[in-house]
């Protein structure tokens, strides 16, 4: 005598043919949309609102709750993490540029430069003088002065 044993994936393989409560049809294009709302269960339509309203919420939360960073670097010349701006040639002596330089960790200073030999003053500070002394020669270079 053989008897059929339904094998016990067999249930979960069939397919539905209505949708649970709040659950989008399937079959159904986005753009019907609000003819699925509509004529729905107003549960289901409830369940979609809050579901947009905590995505929503979420999505605003996360923008304003993420610091504004710095910029990393201002517009300008660069020289590895180094930039400067604010160029200025010394009306008394043509051979002396001044520049601010800032770098990647948001230090600030103000350079003065002879383009002469590349000596920078002041000579220590916060923003590393091996790249701010390849930016303020990339600048005097630039600029057109002295013999560097």
């Amino acid at each position: 005598m053989d008897v059929l044993v339904e094998p016990p994936l067999q249930p979960l393989l069939r397919l539905r043919t209505q949708p649970l409560a709040g659950q989008w049809p399937p079959g159904q294009p986005w753009v019907g949309a609000w003819q699925w709302l509509t004529t729905g269960s107003p549960l289901a339509a409830h369940r979609l609102a809050e579901r947009l309203c905590r995505r929503l919420s979420l999505v605003l939360a996360l923008v304003l709750a993420l610091p504004a960073l710095p910029a990393l670097a201002s517009p300008g010349l660069c020289v590895g993490p180094v930039c400067a701006d604010e160029f200025s040639r010394s009306a008394l002596y043509h051979w002396q540029l001044s520049l601010r330089v800032n770098d990647q960790q948001g230090h600030r200073e103000r350079l003065v430069v002879d383009c002469r030999n590349g000596a920078l003053s002041p000579q220590q500070g916060l923003v590393e003088r091996g790249y701010a002394g390849a930016v303020a020669r990339r600048a005097c270079r630039l600029a057109g002065g002295g013999n560097g």
